[in-house]
């Protein structure tokens, strides 16, 4: 097998696994993304590949130059109906869960020697286990020799206890060993202390930081810049920001008096995750659909902006992201840490090495 690696990224989304595979050092050459504005994101964030901005089904040909390199198909298919936050759609007959044949299609074709199928956890669960057995099942006929991953982010320097699903596929007989790499855990303090102290509601989109990086963290994201985007924070109403004031860090819906939460039919309903407050001594909890979960910053009444998401993710700060806030809030919390990725792709690079 050749020395270079290269990697083309189904359902790339924002670029999250492009970013860690390129930290890794592989060079990507295609990505296909359906959405126009993560699409953009991707872009703008990654000039050198060419971005495929269509429905995957539509994409037939993948033209890259494979003499005396190695290729490394990778992607997550959507996982929203494969989320435990996601009961209703966590069946064999919402539509989007099937988008996984067309990463098997695409293997077919292309026949790279290493596949990374990733996605959230609850594909474990989702109909007893069904999907994870099928497409385990799919890239075994295949002739891929399958290893299944479940990985936290936080061991691997992202400050999120994020869990994620990965299935790893060799062609060549290789299962990769991917060691905790975090000696000890990178706290939302380490992650977002330099960052702007904003407003509910704020847009003013580029500004300067706060103060100096004090973390390691900090520093490698910042990279020496003197300004960062993504300073753009969702206006709550009045009643809102009424109830964050009662949570404190760590706490969450629980903290708020009952005559607060009068629209809410049946407080005891509530998901543990609504109205959580950071605690700046631990890593985040997931961050997903931050805005709709209205994950509270640590010190101010406020949701997070898209540059602390994007922080507690681990993308760097030069990491642009396009379109409107929601489109944008909806890009960092839909991402794979890149941190995270990395740890996947260098371990597949060492084991690529191995004869």
């Amino acid at each position: 097998m050749g020395e270079k690696v290269i990697g083309i990224d189904l359902f790339s989304g924002a670029g999250g696994l492009s970013l860690g595979a390129e930290m890794a050092g592989i060079d990507v050459k295609i990505a296909v993304e359906s959405d126009p504005f993560a699409a953009k994101t991707y872009q703008l964030n990654h000039p050198q590949t060419v971005v495929l901005n269509k429905d995957i089904r539509t994409v037939k040909d993948f033209p890259v130059d494979r003499k005396n390199s190695t290729l490394i198909l990778f992607g997550g298919p959507p996982c929203q109906g494969f989320s435990t936050s996601n009961q209703k759609t966590r069946n064999k007959s919402n539509p989007q869960n099937w988008l996984f044949q067309e990463f098997i299609r695409i293997t077919k074709e292309v026949r790279p020697e290493w596949i990374v199928f990733e996605n959230v956890k609850g594909i474990m669960e989702t109909a007893k286990g069904f999907f994870v057995e099928e497409i385990t099942k799919k890239f075994t006929e295949l002739s891929y020799t399958c290893t299944p991953l479940v990985l936290c982010a936080s061991n691997y320097g992202v400050p999120q206890t994020r869990s994620r699903f990965f299935l790893i596929g060799s062609l060549h007989g290789k299962k990769p060993n991917i060691p905790i790499t975090c000696s000890s855990m990178i706290t939302v303090k380490d992650a977002i202390e330099d960052l702007p102290s904003l407003e509910n509601g704020a847009n003013q989109d580029v500004l300067g930081y706060k103060m100096e990086a004090k973390s390691d963290y900090a520093k490698a994201l910042r990279k020496g810049l003197e300004m960062c985007s993504g300073n753009l924070v969702t206006r709550n109403a009045d009643t809102v920001l009424r109830r964050y004031a009662y949570i404190p860090q760590g706490g969450n819906w629980k903290d708020i008096p009952d005559e607060l939460m009068g629209n809410y039919a049946d407080k005891t309903r509530c998901h543990t995750g609504i109205y959580r407050r950071l605690s700046e001594v631990e890593p985040s909890v997931t961050v997903g659909n931050y805005r709709k979960s209205m994950l509270i910053h640590p010190w101010e009444n406020r949701g997070l902006s898209v540059r602390e998401a994007a922080r507690l993710q681990s993308f760097p700060d030069w990491y642009v992201f396009s379109g409107s806030i929601g489109f944008q809030q909806q890009q960092v919390g839909n991402a794979v840490p890149p941190f995270l990725a990395r740890a996947v792709f260098q371990a597949i690079i060492s084991a690529n090495r191995e004869e």
